[in-house]
């Protein structure tokens, strides 16, 4: 038979991860008690984002920092911005909606 129309051989490139978004595994479970602390945080609440959980994802992200798991980002950068002070709202300007409700 004739290979006629086959693509032929392909060139050989070496894949790179992307810039962001991708981070080496935990093989060695350094992180893992934190993981399973934080898995269970959010089970408890039903998948509510709770300042407790996003506590326990907070350690979580900086034990991965601290053992270059991952490259270290301020965690503004992470979606955890600064508390305010005494514990006050945002301010007239939040939305209102469910407690811990997710928006987009």
């Amino acid at each position: 038979m004739s290979t006629f129309g086959s693509p032929g051989p392909l060139p050989s490139t070496k894949p790179v991860p992307p810039q962001r978004g991708s981070f080496p595994l935990d093989h060695d479970g350094e992180c893992k008690d934190v993981m399973m602390t934080y898995l269970a945080c959010i089970k408890k609440v039903k998948g509510v984002n709770e300042g407790e959980c996003r506590m326990l994802a907070k350690n979580y992200l900086g034990c991965r920092m601290d053992r270059n798991l991952m490259a270290k980002d301020d965690l503004k950068n992470l979606g955890f911005a600064e508390e305010p002070k005494g514990g006050q709202s945002l301010g007239a300007s939040e939305e209102k909606g469910v407690k811990g409700e997710l928006r987009w």
